[in-house]
């Protein structure tokens, strides 16, 4: 089994469910008391949160590219990015380390494409809704990707920083998500990807009969696949 180094922290929220998936994911390979071996490196989330307003990536990018090179000399054998948002500086977290990062929108890709989904919503930070880092990448791979409208993207930004980083959950804040993977749905979208991380701690399959795809779930069964093989 390879170690699997996760960059977490952003928030500590949702890196909580990455942890779960991808032990529970080993184990259902592996059987009896199998775990995954995971080494994790979680940031201050309030440092990364500033750069991110100040739209200062450069910067952000070098911490996390600073946190993959002491996972790797940790002994980590794959890496995983926690978060969507920051997959911005993926390729700069990329070019600092020797082992293979595993990219969340290749994972979600991998998994849309599979169930011959070819129109798809994407919810997520402001960041990853409206900046092209997120979206292009899905557009290489063949799908078309749609964004909910500026009102819409604001709010679910909002829900996002406001209430699921802070563990608060509101079902008036799922009401909301819904209405919108509904506008989404009235304009073709097949499927909604859930672009956040921590999106999949408000709103679940059992909510909708619109198919979801939770990105950190999606990202963690492609960690384990690799760790595994």
């Amino acid at each position: 089994m390879k170690t699997i180094g996760l960059l977490g922290g952003m928030s500590w929220e949702s890196t909580v469910s990455y942890y779960q998936a991808l032990n529970r994911g080993v184990n259902r390979r592996l059987g009896g008391h199998h775990s995954a071996k995971i080494l994790m490196f979680s940031v201050d989330f309030a440092e990364i949160e500033d750069l991110q307003r100040e739209g200062n990536w450069a910067v952000a990018g070098d911490l996390l590219a600073q946190a993959a090179q002491r996972l790797q000399g940790a002994g980590a054998e794959l890496l995983l990015i926690g978060t969507n948002t920051m997959h911005k500086v993926a390729d700069q977290v990329a070019s600092a380390i020797d082992i293979p990062l595993l990219h969340i929108a290749d994972a979600t890709a991998d998994a849309l494409l599979a169930d011959d989904v070819q129109r798809v919503g994407l919810l997520g930070t402001r960041f990853t809704m409206e900046q092209a880092f997120y979206r292009e990448r899905l557009e290489a791979s063949g799908l078309e990707v749609l964004v909910p409208e500026e009102d819409e993207r604001e709010c679910v930004h909002r829900i996002i920083y406001d209430e699921l980083c802070q563990g608060v959950i509101e079902p008036g804040s799922r009401d909301a998500m819904l209405r919108i993977m509904d506008a989404l749905a009235a304009r073709g979208a097949e499927a909604v990807i859930l672009g956040c991380t921590e999106i999949a701690l408000l709103v679940s399959q059992q909510d909708t009969a619109m198919p979801l795809y939770d990105t950190a779930a999606l990202h963690a069964e492609c960690a384990v696949k690799h760790a595994l093989d």
